[in-house]
This record gives C-alpha cells, sequence and structure tokens, in this order.
C-alpha cells in the first residue's frame, strides 16, 4: 500500500517559501503556505485547444465562502476540467505527480535540492518544476502550458498591496522573469508564529528546453487564466493599475510555454520558482542576509545558475533520494523509508540557513505553530538525528547562536537557554519572558552537552566543544547538582505542564553528565573524564532505584516497568531520552530495561501509536520513534512505527507532519511543519554508528594495526 501524505511537499526551501497540496489530488485544492493560507499555483494545460486543469483552481478569491455554493457563486470564471492524477510519489527532495488525459500523459516533478553537503545549493531560494508531455493514445497533440502563482506568496495578508514588474533572466534565449512583492516591502519589520513574509520578491522563470516559446503576463489571476482558456495566449493585463490589494483581483505572475506538437516522444520544459527575500535573519541586532546573498549573488544570477544546472543538479538529487530510500529501508524497512521520505524537506525547511561574522553557519530553526521561537533548544535536539547523518556543520549551526546568547551579559541565569528570539529576529529569548519558573533548566542543559558529545561522535573531534568548554563544564554541573531529580519544572514537553521527580528528564540530565564525560577523554582531561564518568554511573543507578515500578496496578509479565515520576507508582512514560545512553555507547541502563520499555510501549499503543504517558491520549511523533530505536529487535520497532504510518496515512489533519497528535483519533493537537521530524531519522543513525565502530574493530584487527 503506498502512503497517502497528510500534506504533499511542493515548494519547501525555509519557513516562509514553504508551499504544500493539503488534500489527495492536486486539483482538489488550492496550494497553501504551511499554515494553511492560500498560496495559489495554478496550473493548466492546453491540448488541441481544449483546456484541462492539473493543479489548483482557475477561480481566485479568499477561503472564506460558508458553502461549496457560495464558493462557486464567487468565481467569474468556469473551471476547466481536471486531469486525471493516477500517481503521486514523494521522495526525499522531490514530489512527482502524474496525470492523463486528452490523449497525453503529464509528469510534474516539484525538486528543492536540499542537498546537506552543498551549503550553497541548499541555500539557493529555487523550487524547479519539471514538466513532461508525451502522447499515449499514438497521435501528436499539440500541447501548451499555463502556470501562473498569485501574490499572496508575498504578503501576510490579502489587504497588503502588492507591486510587480519584470527583470530580465541572464540566460541565452530566455523570457525576462515576472515578479511580485508587497508595496512596503518592511524588511525584518515583523516577528510571529502564524504570519508570512511580506517583504521580498517571488519570481517566476520558465525555459523551454530550445524547442518551447515562452512568454510571461502580468495581471488578475482569473483575468491571465481566462485568456489562456480562450486563446492559450497570455498578455498583461494593462489596465491592471498598482499598487494593489491582493483581494482587489489577486494580481498574479505567469508563464505560457508552447510545446508545440507532442508525440510518443516526451516534450519537457522547466518552471523555477524563486523568492529573494533581501534580509532573512536579525542576529543579535545585525541585519544578516540568506547564505546564498551573503557574497553579493543577485537573484537573476541565481535563478539562471540554477535553471543551467537543472540537469546536473536533479541527477544529484536523484541519486541522493535512491540512497536514502535504500538505506532507510535496510535501516526499518519500507514503511520506515515512507516516512523518512516525507519528513526530509520538512525538517530542513523550517529553518534558514546564513552566515555570522565570523564564517561561522547558522542554521535557525522556526518553532512552527507553538510560538515562533527561534532557535529553540529544545526543538534542535530532537532534530539533529536528520544532521548528524549528513552534515553534522548543521548541528553547530544551531548551536552557535546558543552559545553565544549564553555567554553574554544578557543571560542571568546559570543554566543553558530556551531559545534566542521569535523568528526572524534572533536577540535573545523570549520564551517564558525569562522568569524563572517558566524556564527549562535541566531540558536544556542536557540538550546542549548531548548535542556536543553527538557532534564530536559524528566528526571524531571534540574541536567544537573545546571551543565552547566554559559553558559545557557550567552546565554539566548544573546537571550533577540538581538532574538526578527534577524540582517541578518544564521540559521540552511542556504542554503537559510542570512535572516535579520526572524520570525521562532525570535520564537526560545524567546522559547529558555521560555526554560531558566522553568529551573530556577527547580533549585530554582524563581526572575529569572519570570523576564525571564516574558521576553518571552511580546517578543511573539511583536512577534504577527510584524509577523501578514494583507496584500491583502496572503491567504483568515483566520485570523492568518505569514510572512517570519517581512518586507516582502505577504511572508510565516514554524514556525516549535513554536512546543517547545506546547512540554515544555511554550505556549506563542495561539493554534488558530497554527491551522492556518498548515491549510495554507496543502492549500500550492506541490505533494511531502509544501515547507519551500514562496522562493523555496524545503523543509526539520524534519521540515514538526515538522510543522505538531502545530495541534491537527489527520486530518490535516495527510493531511501533507501523502505527505512525497508519497515523499518516489515515489522519483527517490535512496539514505537514504535527509531531504531537492524538492516537486515538489521528487528529493534530498541535505543532505542524516543525523540524522535529528530523529526529524520525535516529534509526538511520543508530545503523550507521553501530556499522563505523564495527568497521573500526575490523580495521583495528588488521595486521599491522
Amino acid at each position: 500500500m503506498k502512503l497517502r501524505p497528510p500534506a504533499i511537499p511542493l515548494v519547501t526551501v525555509d519557513p516562509y517559501f514553504n508551499v504544500w497540496s493539503m488534500a489527495d489530488k492536486l486539483t482538489d485544492d488550492v496550494t497553501r503556505h504551511w499554515t494553511g493560507k492560500r498560496h495559489a499555483m495554478t496550473g493548466l494545460l492546453s491540448i488541441d485547444g481544449t483546456v484541462w486543469r492539473f493543479m489548483g483552481t482557475a477561480g481566485a478569491g479568499e477561503d472564506t465562502a460558508a458553502t461549496e455554493e457560495q464558493a462557486d457563486a464567487a468565481r467569474t470564471i468556469e473551471e476547466p476540467p481536471a486531469l486525471l492524477q493516477t500517481d503521486l510519489n514523494v521522495r526525499p527532495t522531490s514530489t512527482l505527480f502524474t496525470f492523463e488525459g486528452g490523449g497525453i500523459r503529464l509528469t510534474v516533478d516539484f525538486t528543492t535540492p536540499l542537498l546537506l553537503d552543498d551549503l550553497e545549493l541548499l541555500s539557493r531560494p529555487v523550487t524547479y518544476a519539471s514538466v513532461d508531455v508525451r502522447s499515449i493514445d499514438g497521435a501528436d497533440h499539440n500541447v501548451i502550458l499555463y502556470w501562473d502563482a498569485t501574490g499572496e506568496w508575498a504578503i501576510d495578508t490579502p489587504d497588503q498591496s502588492v507591486v510587480w514588474g519584470r527583470q530580465p533572466l541572464p540566460l541565452e534565449g530566455a523570457a525576462d522573469m515576472p515578479y511580485i512583492g508587497s508595496e512596503q516591502q518592511p524588511v525584518l519589520g515583523k516577528t510571529g508564529d502564524d504570519t508570512r513574509i511580506d517583504w521580498g520578491y517571488l519570481y517566476l522563470a520558465a525555459n523551454g528546453g530550445g524547442y518551447a516559446s515562452v512568454s510571461t503576463a502580468i495581471g488578475s489571476a482569473e483575468e491571465l487564466r481566462r485568456q489562456f482558456a480562450a486563446s492559450g495566449a497570455i498578455a498583461d493585463e494593462t489596465s491592471l493599475a498598482m499598487p494593489r490589494a491582493v483581494s482587489d483581483g489577486y494580481p498574479a505572475i505567469a508563464a505560457a510555454i508552447e510545446l508545440g506538437a507532442v508525440g510518443i516522444e516526451p516534450k519537457s520544459c522547466l518552471v523555477a520558482l524563486a523568492y529573494d527575500d533581501i534580509a532573512a535573519i536579525e542576529y543579535f541586532g545585525r541585519s544578516l542576509p540568506a547564505y546564498w546573498r551573503r557574497n553579493g549573488a543577485t537573484i537573476e544570477q541565481t535563478v539562471a545558475e540554477a535553471i543551467r544546472g537543472y540537469a546536473e543538479v536533479k541527477a544529484r538529487c536523484t541519486a541522493f533520494d535512491e540512497s536514502l530510500v535504500r538505506e532507510a529501508q535496510a535501516s526499518g524497512g519500507e514503511r520506515y523509508a515512507d516516512i523518512l521520505a516525507l519528513a526530509y524537506r520538512q525538517s530542513i525547511a523550517a529553518h534558514k540557513l546564513v552566515e555570522d561574522e565570523d564564517d561561522g553557519i547558522l542554521f535557525l530553526s522556526k518553532e512552527n505553530f507553538s510560538n515562533g521561537c527561534i532557535g529553540t533548544v529544545d526543538v534542535s535536539y530532537p532534530s539533529v538525528p536528520l544532521y548528524l547523518l549528513y552534515n553534522p556543520e548543521f548541528v553547530k549551526g544551531m548551536m552557535r547562536p546558543i552559545f553565544r546568547y549564553a555567554a553574554s551579559a544578557d543571560w542571568k541565569f546559570e543554566f543553558a537557554p530556551h531559545d534566542v528570539g521569535q523568528y526572524p529576529k534572533a536577540n535573545g529569548q523570549v520564551y517564558g519572558e525569562n522568569k524563572l519558573e517558566f524556564q527549562m533548566p535541566i531540558e536544556e542543559c542536557g540538550n546542549m552537552l548531548v548535542m556536543a558529545a553527538a557532534v564530536a561522535a559524528a566528526e571524531g573531534s571534540a574541536s567544537f566543544a573545546e571551543e565552547h568548554w566554559a559553558l559545557l563544564s557550567q552546565w554539566a554541573d548544573y546537571l550533577l547538582q540538581h538532574g538526578l531529580d527534577p524540582e517541578n519544572q518544564l521540559c521540552t514537553d511542556d504542554f503537559a505542564g510542570h512535572l516535579a521527580h520526572n524520570a525521562n528528564l532525570s535520564v537526560k540530565a545524567i546522559v547529558g553528565i555521560a555526554a560531558y564525560a566522553q568529551l573530556c577523554g577527547q580533549t585530554g582531561r582524563t581526572a575529569e573524564q572519570a570523576r564525571y564518568g564516574e558521576s553518571a554511573a552511580a546517578l543511573a543507578s539511583q536512577w534504577m532505584d527510584k524509577a523501578l515500578d514494583s507496584s500491583d496496578d502496572t503491567d504483568s509479565g515483566l520485570s523492568m516497568k518505569t514510572k512517570l515520576t519517581f512518586d507516582k507508582p502505577g504511572t508510565w512514560s516514554l524514556k525516549y531520552n535513554m536512546v543517547w545512553d545506546s547512540l554515544l555507547g555511554v550505556n549506563l541502563f542495561p539493554q534488558e530495561l530497554k527491551e522492556q520499555e518498548v515491549e510495554r510501549y507496543i502492549a500500550l499503543q492506541n490505533r494511531f501509536g502509544v501515547p507519551l504517558d500514562s496522562r493523555e491520549t496524545y503523543t509526539k511523533i520524534d519521540w515514538i520513534l526515538w522510543a522505538a530505536s531502545l530495541t534491537e529487535s527489527p520486530d518490535k520497532f516495527s510493531a511501533l512505527i507501523d502505527k505512525v504510518w497508519t497515523f499518516l496515512h489515515e489522519s483527517p489533519s490535512r496539514i505537514p507532519v504535527t509531531d504531537w497528535y492524538d492516537t486515538v483519533s489521528g487528529k493534530c493537537i498541535g505543532f505542524r511543519n516543525r523540524s522535529v521530524v528530523g529526529g524520525l531519522f535516529i534509526e538511520m543513525l543508530k545503523r550507521k554508528w553501530r556499522q563505523a565502530d564495527k568497521n573500526d574493530l575490523v580495521a583495528s584487527t588488521q595486521p599491522g594495526n
């Protein structure tokens, strides 16, 4: 059975330039920003003079109609018939749709080349849409493609006004690029969560592949679509005055590509969607451009380079996709591979890549549909498995802002901060208004220590940790003093409220101390390595005494059962933090305990997965995958992740992957499109590191070593 994604990624560059299809078929609804607001994009195809629709709708307008009948009445253009969508494939870097109708087969391939080994390419604000058309009835067909995008992409609310124009594309034979952007251009002017960018400019470029003529136009969305339906051609709507509110006619930029006679040999063309955000992040008072813009590159040069290099880039993406899927299947099976293919672009595009004044990269997350925080530590922590797999430099880019802020005079606490601001302004923590009772002391100290040790493990060097040693030492000492039996405080699962004696949070503290001991060993601090290592082992032993539950009202048949809190027998929780005990190889907790924990989770599952703990039926998707990775049994792993696959396949919440949902109804509780789905790669990371350890062992036993 093929996975039906809850939403389908189309344009996935960063938290602002981020558009999805939230329906089963690309023609069932308008395309939308991840927040659910319309970012309309329409695709039409003229086949022998008859116009068909393959993307979005021909009618423009807000989502304000109370009924379907009212929505139909608001349209001033007749909807062309939809081509039949016959297939959908979501791959790590691309989404491929297949349609049939009018004697042709149409494929549309959205590719955002988010290759983690190429920072320049990953940062480039361009998504490709490659279109192939071929005859399937033996006859030649005259084919013209139409593609548009509305000004909704460049504003936060549709009452905002936009302006438009054209820029030459420095590419031989290329048509000029139309663009559209807000009138006011309040660059970096607002922060927030459920917000969209209202500065910078959206561009649309089209390439006919050398055998197709391209024309572009700017006008109201329905007028452009009406022109194309009537004649197969488009022209500027000269009566459309600017500036103009987006809701007044829905100004759009469009391209028409005449492919001519199409037979059994396919003809192809390329549409490139690009967004120049001018400035991307405010970083401690300094405006930073996106990484691709750091050396003065222009959007015109960048789009031209993207189009020229498409064939090579696409080949690289295809090879990467095949490799990732193959490795995911080997790690956890076909359903695990399905989950990771859907998660890959979402995680990366929930970040923005910039460079600081010291030429170090910053990889800043947006805490989507939570509170919009930027660079949140307990969002980075669950995200890092993906980046440890492919390029730990990105994990450093998550951590640098926290180190800088924690070392400043503005941070008053002895533990690690939670965040560095609200996206896109990273000027200092906003969560909890810096009140002690709303901080996450053990959570964030443990997270930073584990991430630092994980980077060292991935790179085979603790040099990055050495750069920030004073803070890491301070946080390790904080965990030694406060970590075993946490006081009443928040953890990353802050939606569940404050909790004292949190057994899973205690695990994080203990593993964090052990992680610091590892770093001491890697940096030649042998005395400290012994002291912190022995302390972590002693605390783990005490944890076993406090956490094991021998009460009669817990599950039977398991000799080791652990509690949610040390003081509440008969409770339970996912001990997801324990996975780093295995991954870092500190092995403070017995494998028998981990196996019995997983057996218990399997027994406690509802239709869509195991709850987070005994208090509610909701769960976190990242923590299920981390809990599943505690086991060495593929069957136990599959028993947990199969329920996650079922959730994604059947959830009634048609949104980019949520990490917080109800295990009974399958509905989203909160959060969507967050970077934490990078954590779903943890089983792949475990397999890679285990294989590396085996290779090192084999090498060390060879003659001459």
